[in-house]
């Protein structure tokens, strides 16, 4: 049985974090250098970009994590570190100033980037911000919150969740910070998200459950398209629940799973409400497709089509639009069994049966679409399968975010 709680990624035993102004962002309201560390070494896996171009950062985290193991995350925003003369060695060097001051050897440490692609970072200043940042370091909630608030770029706001599960008769807690609300696009995006866990799960099955899960959740969120050079979504399990260590498939696993998935689905979401300068989140759901791999598709192609995003910013039930992005998508489907449905705490609006336009209101449609969550349910009536893709409306807003996002 899962249940929410408070605490983000210090919800889980034996984990501080804590965020500070280091001097990154010119602007000194702004956090932006986070840190969480545990307080043993810890199980750890990793899902990145899918990007050729990928952010310093990420190699360094991926030769840091090749024995399975970490106990610390630093992260910086404000600078991607990407396409950035001597990239790599800023970024092992932000792994040794963890070494230097919390003692977590810097093999260990997970290390993360996220702003502006090919301008130059310093050490300095996140060397300056070092002392304060450790010494700040702690176990209560609002710690996770300054963590969650540091590594937010164009975010609006701070995105953190926890929840409470069994296994094997202990009670184990798992929370995540995350950001990102563009360059957000099917097969992960500029995202970073954290996770820390109490339960004990061997690297192995730990590294086999985030790649499994980012298909029916990460990597099924969409805001713009683009896919980013710097997208990390990494775990840490430090296993002082004390549930019996998952080492192979089973009853735990499974819960380990659906715990795990409450949280990306959940971040899922919280992501892309906040999408640059959407003004409601849409969540497609496809059933009855042959396969899941055909629900994913279609679902993502609907979710991704710009014209479709449009119509839902100006609540304009254009259902053509849905059926248009199914028949490109590349899903094996059948036009004709095609029904639509747009739904929201408004109402439901059926528009399409057996692939064929049905009368509808123009006056409820409207309701429906202008509620801040709109749903359009597909059925495909041809199988057994389904899928939920997450994603926003495109506004006249994303595009002043990113007319003068870097200068």
């Amino acid at each position: 049985m899962l249940k929410e709680i408070v605490g983000g990624v210090c919800a889980p035993q034996g984990f501080r974090a804590n965020g500070v102004h280091c001097g990154i962002r010119k602007n000194k309201i702004k956090k932006d250098l986070a840190l969480i560390v545990a307080d043993k070494r810890c199980a750890a896996a990793g899902v990145y970009t899918t990007n050729l171009v990928k952010g310093a950062p990420i190699l360094v985290t991926q030769k840091n994590l090749a024995d399975g193991h970490a106990r610390a995350v630093i992260v910086n925003s404000g600078n991607a570190n990407t396409c950035n003369e001597g990239g790599v060695e800023i970024a092992e060097g932000m792994c040794r100033l963890v070494e230097e001051y919390t003692g977590v050897p810097a093999g260990d440490v997970i290390v993360a980037s996220t702003g502006v692609i090919g301008q130059k970072l310093s050490l300095d200043p996140i060397a300056s911000g070092m002392k304060s940042l450790a010494s700040g370091l702690g176990g209560a909630a609002e710690h996770s919150g300054a963590a969650a608030e540091a590594i937010m770029t164009t975010d609006t706001v701070k995105k953190e969740i926890a929840f409470e599960f069994e296994l094997g008769g202990k009670t184990c807690r798992i929370g995540a910070i995350c950001k990102g609300v563009g360059m957000i696009c099917p097969n992960m995006a500029t995202l970073l998200m954290f996770v820390t866990t109490d339960a004990a799960i061997s690297p192995a099955m730990l590294a086999r459950a985030l790649k499994e899960d980012v298909k029916d959740s990460l990597n099924m969120l969409s805001v713009d398209r683009d896919t980013s050079t710097n997208d990390t979504f990494c775990a840490m399990a430090s296993g002082l629940a004390g549930n019996p260590e998952i080492v192979a498939e089973g009853e735990d696993y499974d819960k380990f799973r659906a715990a795990l998935h409450a949280v990306t689905s959940a971040m899922c979401r919280k992501l892309a409400r906040d999408g640059e300068g959407a003004t409601k989140l849409i969540e497609c759901r496809v059933k009855g497709a042959k396969t899941a791999e055909d629900a994913r598709i279609a679902a993502k192609a609907v979710i991704n089509s710009s014209l479709l995003k449009a119509a839902m910013f100006g609540c304009d039930a254009n259902w053509g639009r849905v059926l248009c992005a199914l028949g490109y998508s590349g899903a094996n489907l059948d036009v004709d069994r095609i029904a639509v449905c747009f739904r929201s705490a408004a109402g439901e609006l059926p528009v399409c049966e057996k692939g064929r336009g049905i009368d509808f209101s123009e006056e409820l449609a409207k309701k429906v679409l202008s509620e801040e969550t709109v749903y359009i349910d597909i059925d495909l009536n041809d199988g057994g399968f389904g899928a939920t893709a997450w994603g926003c409306d495109l506004t006249y807003d994303y595009v002043k975010i990113n007319g003068d996002y870097r200068t």
